[in-house]
């Protein structure tokens, strides 16, 4: 993959392929548009694409068929759902065809940046076996894990548990364990990559002691959660995905945690905290042991306003 992925973004609502190209051209991606699956499939037969960011309702020809033709004439395209209406049935017909992820809609910056940060790392797994020696694990937790793949080969509905297994021993599911897996349980990698992509209990880097996991859903978009996101990643020093150097805390983006009425929400371990502004996350986050007590003289006003308010 170049340094700058393409990405082709499909919807039959320009305002959709507006606000894609509006938060990721700033972060360097080079983005199309297409208003419908006929277009895309114009422009997929004249250049070459990375990934492909499609709805599902669409005139003509619609999202599920174009994934169906994508599979079949550009297989190593990566596919993104964005939906507003992403029912039980459909996702499971997409999932089975082998998409990555989804976004649903309406989208924020932060779902829509982390969604696609995930799908380059997944195309980019794709690259040839000598290229990844470096991230093989040691001899003795490949055995264990090939054991635990054999153990689950032959069960109807083992991908999850496999996983659960997977990364009791590794620690994460990366990339390499992800095709290991496809391998050994005889299904497509970007199944088992959209798996680990939609729970959130799953995670494809090494988390720290404590995780924290920040809700990125509208609901907490608009009370404010990406100043508490922000403030975070600040004083840890990493970004979301990240670990801090003494392995202590991570950073995982979530869209949701099932707390709305709470919003903006964040967990630590198992704990849910509701109500957060960027003080009160690093007065929880001292409790773990964090960075929290070298609050800056504004810091701490805005602290003191925020208890009497």
């Amino acid at each position: 993959m170049s340094a700058e992925p393409k990405i082709l973004v499909v919807d039959d609502e320009l305002v959709v392929i507006r606000s894609a190209e509006r938060v990721l051209k700033s972060e360097g991606y080079q983005i199309e548009g297409a208003l419908g699956g006929r277009e895309a499939i114009l422009k997929m037969e004249q250049g070459a694409y990375d990934l492909v960011f499609t709805d599902l309702k669409m005139p003509e020809v619609d999202g599920i068929t174009l994934i169906r033709w994508i599979k079949k004439s550009r297989p190593n395209i990566g596919i993104v759902i964005i939906t507003g209406y992403p029912s039980q049935d459909t996702m499971k017909e997409a999932l089975e065809l082998g998409i990555i992820d989804y976004v649903p809609k309406p989208f924020t910056p932060s779902v829509l940046l982390d969604v696609t940060k995930r799908a380059v790392e997944w195309a980019e797994g794709r690259k040839p076996a000598e290229e990844k020696a470096a991230e093989e694990f040691p001899p003795a937790m490949a055995k264990e894990l090939d054991r635990v793949i054999g153990e689950y080969r032959h069960r109807p509905g083992s991908l999850i548990p496999a996983l659960q297994r997977a990364q009791e021993i590794v620690g994460f599911l990366p990339p390499v364990v992800q095709k290991r897996i496809a391998k050994g349980l005889n299904m497509p990698e970007a199944e088992v990559h959209s798996v680990v992509s939609f729970y959130s209990f799953f995670t494809m880097k090494p988390r720290g002691d404590h995780n924290i996991r920040v809700c990125l859903g509208t609901a907490c978009y608009v009370k404010g959660i990406e100043g508490v996101l922000e403030k975070i990643k600040e004083r840890l020093k990493i970004d979301i995905g990240e670990t801090t150097e003494d392995k202590k805390f991570s950073i995982e983006g979530v869209r949701c945690l099932g707390a709305c009425g709470l919003a903006p929400v964040m967990m630590i371990d198992q704990e849910t905290y509701g109500a957060m502004t960027p003080s009160k996350a690093l007065k929880v986050m001292g409790e773990y042991g964090g960075p929290a007590g070298d609050q800056s003289p504004d810091e701490e006003t805005a602290a003191v306003a925020e208890q009497e308010g």
